[in-house]
């Protein structure tokens, strides 16, 4: 298998991350590129597992570097994934899951252009309004800052290979596990195809001796 990455985006409450871990748990081929990000960690969150929680000087510095394949500012906070992490699930010969914003994807693709862009769109603004408040992490300012970066990300459609409608949560896992079985046939992503093809002809051609003797 030739590994490839597989991007996420969606806006907040659009239930990318859900999706992402409900792939991560039904598949073996599949590894998690763990983000990085300055903002406090939610209740339950896990230095090193929901994100690698870092102080803005420190990010700043590692940008600086070059080490990140995107960053962005995500209400008033930076994320970003880094190179070195992409890496390591690829060589481990697993696909690399991530969900990250628009920004981030974009910066993304650009880094690994054979990465593979999904977006998740929830079935309707009350849905998406639902789903925010019911997290009950955020001032009603939040949520309205939140709706609007929702509404730019929506924009953005155009730049990925795929749309998902979170209508019905088994149901988008479905659909984005069937999009991954068919980026994984893709001609171009297919080891060696040029040599498999021409061993074939080859073949063929002593077959096809043997047929015209007779």
């Amino acid at each position: 298998m030739n590994p490839f990455p597989v991007v996420l985006s969606a806006p907040s409450g659009g239930g990318k991350t859900t999706v992402t871990h409900r792939l991560m748990a039904q598949r073996k081929d599949l590894g998690y590129s763990i983000s990085c990000t300055t903002r406090t960690p939610r209740v339950g969150e896990v230095n090193g597992t929901d994100y690698h929680f870092l102080a803005e000087p420190e990010f700043l510095a590692r940008r600086e570097r070059g080490e990140f394949a995107e960053t962005a500012i995500v209400h008033g906070r930076w994320y970003g994934t880094l190179k070195s992490a992409v890496q390591v699930v690829l060589d481990s010969g697993k696909h690399v899951m991530m969900d990250i914003d628009v920004q981030g994807a974009a910066q993304f693709a650009v880094a690994y252009p054979g990465a593979v862009l999904v977006f998740v769109l929830p079935p309707s603004v009350e849905v998406l309004v639902e789903r925010l408040m019911a997290r009950q992490t955020e001032s009603r300012a939040a949520l309205r800052t939140r709706l609007q970066s929702a509404r730019a990300e929506l924009k953005e459609v155009d730049r990925y290979h795929y749309v998902v409608v979170n209508d019905q949560l088994d149901a988008a896992v479905e659909r984005v596990k069937a999009i991954i079985d068919a980026e994984e046939v893709k001609r171009e992503r297919v080891r060696s195809l040029d040599a498999q093809v021409a061993g074939l002809i080859t073949r063929l051609d002593t077959e096809l001796e043997g047929f015209a003797q007779d």
